[in-house]
């Protein structure tokens, strides 16, 4: 694939999401919207680098996409026979594309389709899954990949999640106060996994996907233009800028995955962790505090450390302790327990892992092995801890973290 390829690659992904929320703001019909805009962006990927990009690549897209869906509906009308019924129904900019030359409105409807993704009616699993295919631009094999699914499945989950949202009637429209507030923790919650699934990638030899993560700021962004006097929306959008500062120093020169304690912090993106800090120190002045302000406090002491071995290991085991508290889940628990082995030794923390092995929901997942492997390997337990980076390397199915824990693991058999 050519430079050219890459660069319109990227340019679709981040137009995609743009261009199906004006047809669904226009049309209504997400499901047909949809369709068709993934044809305008197959005849782009083919078009665009032979060709060159057109002088206005949304409005090209737009046009092409309306085309497909006019056809769409002139071929269902032929089908069942009804022309003249439907023409009578049919608002008169229905059947015709916009001009070549037309611009799309210049505001960007991709939070007003965020919140059309999270809908109440749809479960978690569909909102995250329908938000990552229609506001994120995976492809329906990418994201059944990051859910260990089928891809069959992932596209029924898909295609239901449209269909229903379709059969509430739903408006593209942001919702009302009342509505919006009721939708906002899981139109954070899905931003959340977006970004995490960016900035840690589930499968594939990358350990980075920066189109998500950069996505994922740039509506959070919005969100908090939004809604500034909320301290949890400024406290993901903290979390995001303090994690991501990171990227640069977490993987070495042949893409190798790079701990927090061995980076080199000067490759950390210094601008991000002073606004990061700046919002999550402004959201907990006066805001209770929440879940991701405390994750985003807990960002912020690991950023303010000259090093690793200056890092304020008592304040962020009181962090986690907190978080624990007000959002307990194992993931929560996995993260205390290596904080809390830098304060009160390894073993110390090998007591909280402990519990666990019972939990359906971390039982097997190979982040659990990997931070036991980490804590036996403090701890001096060498054989047990590779027992522990060989099980973690089998569970994962990114290309990166499986070679970084096998690397650990022959390390100390080479100790022996």
């Amino acid at each position: 694939m050519t430079a050219a390829d890459h660069a319109v690659g990227d340019l679709l992904r981040t137009l995609a999401p743009q261009v199906l929320a004006v047809l669904v703001r226009r049309h209504g019909q997400f499901y047909a919207c949809e369709d068709a805009v993934q044809e305008a962006l197959l005849a782009a990927a083919v078009q665009w680098p032979e060709q060159g990009l057109p002088e206005h690549p949304r409005s090209w897209l737009v046009t092409v996409a309306t085309r497909r869906l006019t056809d769409a509906w002139r071929s269902e009308r032929a089908r069942r026979d009804r022309e003249v019924a439907v023409a009578l129904r049919e608002p008169g900019y229905a059947a015709v594309a916009p001009p070549a030359d037309e611009q799309p409105p210049a505001g960007d409807d991709t939070l007003t389709l965020l919140f059309l993704c999270c809908h109440p009616a749809l479960t978690v699993p569909a909102q995250v899954a329908l938000t990552l295919r229609a506001v994120g631009g995976l492809s329906t094999a990418q994201i059944a990949r990051a859910y260990l699914v089928p891809e069959a499945t992932m596209s029924q989950r898909i295609r239901r999640a449209k269909r229903r949202i379709e059969a509430t009637g739903a408006r593209f429209v942001l919702p009302s106060a009342a509505d919006r507030d009721d939708r906002l923790g899981a139109v954070l919650h899905v931003l959340y996994l977006v970004f995490n699934e960016g900035y840690t990638a589930s499968s594939g030899p990358d350990l980075h996907r920066a189109e998500l993560t950069g996505e994922a700021i740039r509506l959070a962004r919005e969100l908090r233009r939004l809604l500034p006097d909320d301290g949890e929306v400024g406290g993901l959008l903290a979390l995001m800028l303090l994690t991501d500062a990171h990227r640069a120093a977490r993987t070495g020169p042949t893409g190798e995955l790079v701990p927090l304690a061995e980076q080199d912090r000067s490759r950390w993106d210094r601008a991000a962790i002073e606004e990061g800090i700046a919002l999550v120190t402004e959201a907990l002045t006066w805001s209770p505090p929440g879940p991701y302000q405390v994750q985003a406090a807990i960002a912020a002491v690991h950023a303010e450390a000259p090093s690793a071995a200056e890092t304020d290991w008592p304040q962020i085991v009181a962090l986690y302790r907190l978080l624990a508290r007000i959002a307990p889940n194992p993931m929560v628990t996995l993260n205390q327990a290596a904080a809390v082995a830098m304060v009160d030794g390894p073993r110390a923390g090998l007591a909280l892992l402990a519990p666990l092995d019972a939990d359906e929901r971390t039982a097997g997942h190979h982040r659990l092995a990997a931070v036991r492997a980490h804590l036996l390997e403090l701890a001096g337990d060498g054989a047990a801890a590779r027992t522990a980076y060989l099980a973690a390397a089998r569970g994962t199915t990114s290309l990166p973290e499986r070679r970084y824990l096998e690397v650990r693991a022959a390390r100390l058999a080479a100790d022996r």
